[in-house]
């Protein structure tokens, strides 16, 4: 159970396994875990299993597959992304069609010879990183029921991390596909702005979105990646980036860290302390971490939500808010709402202050290669967060809410067990284009800390604790 990306594609390339037995083996494992909120829809098996049949023809036939690195792999895709015949609900059923085409990341995935099995639960409208602004139920978080599992790539990141898939798409704008990986102890990969298409994407921020990408291991979502980076010329904002070849560990690699006394995390000192080890860490394998001023990257992580890209938001929904009010969660409708208030004097006012913030962005990486911060600085319960949803999630932001607004790279990956039993992550952070450096660097501290990380603790996350320890040994 939990086979990573890179065993099922080997597996079906030697005939070890076929992609009918193993599209099979993930439908029973999704009855198994029986938890109704990861999928809004998942498709009919029959269909599921008839496209592994006529990929295993491929092989059966003797034709190359050097073209389909994802043969066979089962993957799940966020309800915010088009696939084919498949409802899009962006969890909301008034909003809900069923689209003709697929995304073009969907399509790329599909192209690779990924087989999709369903679309997952998630934040309304992608509004939020808590994973329980939604009508389809609240998924469970592996390591203890009562956490929230992060969002709003909710459902994609626990049908990861509990197996059922190997890989997944989430979107992230504000850090979706980073924190409910690191709530999940998964890896959690957020492109440079425009290396993913957006067509066929529904929006939340349109200027900000990314196409995320959750799996087992840092190599499998670098293979998902390579399958659907890429120009796209129906995405205005596609940008012809490409995702560079992977080369030697530079020596000496700066990571940057915020000065001690603007570390926040709210109160909670078990992930003060595991972010120190993690850092302790980092610094024995070599590498030079470099204290930096965090607040200018606060200040701009404070603009995504308290400044004028809220009207983005707006704009993705203004006719049902329009029509059926009613028909939205009241949370996501109240922040989707504020973006009604600013005026254009408003926004050219944080357009010019998000250009000053992006010099000092600039300034920071003169001074090293990549940050190492925190994936989130604390993690709260289902019930704290229906009880002040607006605050809480805004805390779980501290570290992601400005990567997107400042066009950075990012790699969220496990790096402990905390005492309590939760997992913690950190996130590496390099500018826009450094995708690749972001693996290579990611691939050193996952090598050599291998025998430290502790990935599961409870029994019924033993089948992702497997996996990746499979993945380490691969990696």
């Amino acid at each position: 159970m939990g086979e990573t990306v890179a065993a099922i594609v080997e597996a079906h390339r030697s005939g070890a396994a076929s992609p009918e037995a193993t599209v099979a083996r993930t439908y029973a494992r999704i009855r198994a875990h029986d938890d109704p909120a990861i999928f809004i829809a998942l498709r009919a098996e029959a269909d599921a299993l008839a496209e592994a049949k006529a990929l295993a023809a491929e092989r059966t036939a003797d034709r190359t597959l050097a073209d389909r690195p994802l043969f066979g792999v089962p993957v799940a895709v966020k309800d915010n992304i088009d696939v084919a015949g498949l409802p899009t609900t962006a969890a909301c059923p008034a909003y809900a069609y069923t689209p003709k085409a697929d995304a073009t990341c969907v399509a790329r995935l599909k192209r690779a010879g990924a087989i999709v099995i369903g679309k997952t639960n998630l934040d309304q409208f992608a509004t939020g990183l808590v994973g329980v602004r939604t009508p389809y139920g609240i998924a469970r978080n592996l390591f203890d029921p009562a956490l929230i599992p992060g969002g709003s790539s909710s459902g994609s990141a626990i049908a990861v991390a509990a197996g059922l898939v190997p890989l997944a798409l989430g979107t992230d704008t504000a850090g979706s596909g980073r924190v409910p990986a690191g709530l999940s102890n998964i890896v959690g990969l957020k492109p440079s702005l425009g290396l993913v298409s957006t067509a066929g994407v529904v929006p939340a921020c349109r200027t900000l979105d990314c196409v995320s990408v959750l799996a087992l291991t840092v190599d499998d979502a670098f293979a998902a990646l390579a399958a659907i980076a890429g120009p796209d010329a129906a995405d205005a904002y596609s940008r012809p980036r490409r995702l560079g070849a992977l080369g030697a560990l530079p020596r000496g690699l700066r990571l940057g860290v915020p000065m001690p006394g603007q570390r926040l995390f709210f109160g909670d000192q078990a992930a003060a302390a595991a972010y120190d080890a993690a850092l302790a860490r980092l610094a024995r394998l070599g590498a030079v971490l470099v204290e930096f001023d965090i607040e200018p990257f606060y200040q701009a992580a404070r603009l995504l939500y308290e400044g004028p890209w809220v009207a983005e938001r707006y704009l993705a929904t203004r006719a049902l808010i329009a029509s059926a009010p009613q028909a939205m969660h009241p949370v996501t409708r109240q922040i989707i709402l504020a973006g009604t208030h600013r005026s254009a004097a408003d926004t050219f006012a944080a357009f010019y202050e998000l250009e000053e913030l992006r010099r000092v962005r600039d300034h920071v990486f003169h001074s090293i290669d990549a940050m190492a911060l925190p994936t989130v600085p604390t993690v709260y319960t289902v019930e704290q967060v229906l009880a002040d949803p607006i605050a809480l999630n805004s805390r779980l932001g501290t570290y992601t809410n400005f990567v997107n607004l400042l066009d950075l790279c990012a790699l969220a990956v496990p790096a402990a067990m905390r005492a309590d039993g939760t997992p913690f992550g950190v996130t590496l952070i390099a500018p826009a284009g450094c995708d690749a450096a972001c693996r290579r660097r990611r691939d050193r501290f996952r090598r050599r800390g291998r025998a430290s990380l502790r990935h599961a603790a409870q029994p019924r996350a033993h089948r992702i604790r497997r996996a990746l320890s499979r993945g380490e040994r691969d990696g």
